[in-house]
């Protein structure tokens, strides 16, 4: 039987369970940060390179040395029951220190969930407090849309041109919704089509839509790099310190990136205009990512929490969207609840396995990668009852990646267990029998969660201190400007190659 309580308006809490923990539940702070089961004695190193810590997990606490995470932390215990502390409120982190459970709120005093019994209903009576909690008035719909997205088939390489084929080469195949992906833009805070869309965002809706599908977008309008247009002209809007230096928000698209303050009134009135520009374009489908800087740590225009801040911003941008299908991505996960449709719970995936240099040597399981994104995302299966959980993209094509049968069923499966259906293959790439795999796909119903072993995904990998060294060296390198632009240069051959670009 499982038992519980609240607790209310406390900083801090402490619980002693009430057997010795063996396991910790490792809860990631956003979408791509990892999020495992973890012995209690096993140390998991600090991920590098530092120049990615802010675009990966939460920088305020990267250093931790107990097991910790992000508003919920759980034991398993010897006695084979499971203790869970959960926050109720928006900027809360819980530890365990030896055998005792810490909660604590980064500033003021709030709302605590505490039980004890069996791991499916400590985390199902969690998620219940949690929906009445944040206000969450609607659970999420029974039908999740099928998507086609064209990242992990052209990246950034996307065209008017290229897209208008691959939307007539779908034919049949019944997808619900043409995603155009990252790559439309001119820049990382300009938001406005670039020379490869002649015709405009809204003349692509209407093909999209001419063909029964729900035309979808992606942006990412919380971050802005040095490029674009938005920093020189607005540096007033951008997030600094309490030195009033900006703050960085990681390194992507080989630039730099910075953060916007949600708490600017003119950041705000930027933002609802942007989601309605959107809208008017005619894309009901809005894919938002690199949401995380919004809650980044920082000295705002409002001296709100930064969990409140980038809540704010983003309910800001859900009013703007109306009654659009949103998806969040690379996004806090406790504050986005109740705001979107539907959120990433887990890193990208990749067209391999895993990854010696980034598992092994940098100890960095926010990176993409198909296992990385498994293990996350089945570890937060438990916040189905309150969002679409999305699991990113399947693979069909065998092709064009290095996944074995086996793992790209599993993939497959995950997709089916979230219940939510997303591909990047182009008709193209598939034979006879992979499009009549991806058709039996799109039409099956969904698997339970205990009818699927995702258990080689499970395992957190560790280093040598060889491997520790030299995991060193690469973190070093992996700071280093110049060493960066050689590595996308290198993965840019690759893909380009790869996609016949």
């Amino acid at each position: 039987m499982t038992q519980s309580e609240f607790v209310q308006n406390q900083k801090e809490v402490n619980f002693i369970p009430s057997s010795r923990p063996i396991l910790y539940y490792r809860h990631g702070w956003q979408s791509w940060s990892l999020t495992a089961w973890q012995d209690v004695n096993q140390h998991i190193a600090t991920p590098k390179p530092t120049i990615m810590h802010p675009l990966q997990t939460d920088p305020r606490y990267i250093h931790e040395s107990n097991p910790h995470g992000s508003w919920i932390g759980a034991v398993e215990m010897e006695n084979g029951k499971f203790f869970l502390l959960g926050a109720l409120g928006l900027d809360a982190h819980v530890f365990l220190e030896e055998n005792t459970l810490v909660g604590k709120y980064e500033n003021e005093a709030g709302d605590w969930f505490v039980a004890e019994g069996n791991k499916e209903e400590v985390f199902a009576k969690y998620a219940t407090a949690l929906k009445k909690s944040l206000g969450i008035l609607k659970t999420p719909s029974n039908s999740t849309p099928k998507i086609w997205c064209s990242w992990y088939s052209f990246y950034e390489h996307i065209s008017q041109k290229n897209l208008g084929k691959v939307l007539h080469d779908l034919d049949d195949l019944p997808f619900d919704v043409f995603q155009v992906d990252d790559g439309w833009q001119r820049a990382i805070g300009d938001w406005i089509p670039n020379d490869k869309f002649p015709d405009g965002m809204d003349a692509l809706s209407a093909q999209i839509r001419h063909t029964g599908r729900t035309p979808g977008i992606w942006l990412a309008p919380l971050i802005v790099t040095p490029s674009s247009t938005l920093f020189h002209q607005h540096p007033n809007w951008l997030l600094r310190d309490e030195q009033q230096n900006l703050v960085s928000a990681g390194f992507n698209w080989g630039e730099l990136l910075y953060a916007l303050d949600t708490t600017h009134p003119e950041v705000l009135e930027w933002l609802s205009a942007l989601m309605a520009q959107v809208r008017s374009w005619g894309y009901d489908y809005v894919k938002l990512d690199f949401l995380y800087a919004g809650a980044l740590p920082g000295a705002r225009h409002t001296p709100i929490s930064r969990e409140q801040a980038y809540r704010q911003g983003l309910g800001t941008m859900r009013n703007a969207l109306g009654d659009a299908y949103l998806l969040t991505c690379g996004a806090p996960i406790i504050p986005s609840l109740g705001l979107c449709d539907g959120i990433r719970i887990g890193p990208d995936v990749a067209s391999h396995w895993d990854s010696y240099r980034d598992d092994v040597l940098l100890q960095n399981f926010a990176m993409p990668s198909t296992r990385n994104a498994i293990r996350a995302t089945v570890n937060r299966l438990w916040l189905k009852p309150l969002v679409h959980t999305d699991p990113d993209i399947a693979y069909f094509a065998n092709k064009k990646n290095t996944l074995n049968a086996a793992q790209a069923k599993m993939l497959q499966d995950l997709a089916l267990v979230c219940d939510y259906k997303a591909i990047s293959d182009t008709p193209g790439w598939l034979s006879a029998k992979e499009q009549a795999e991806l058709k039996d796909f799109l039409n099956a119903k969904r698997k339970r969660l205990e009818d699927v072993d995702f258990s080689t995904a499970m395992p957190i990998p560790k280093a040598n201190w060889a491997e520790r060294i030299l995991g060193k060296l690469f973190g070093w390198g992996g700071n280093i400007p110049m060493f960066i632009h050689l590595s996308r240069w290198i993965s840019e051959s690759a893909l380009k190659k790869k996609i016949s670009i």
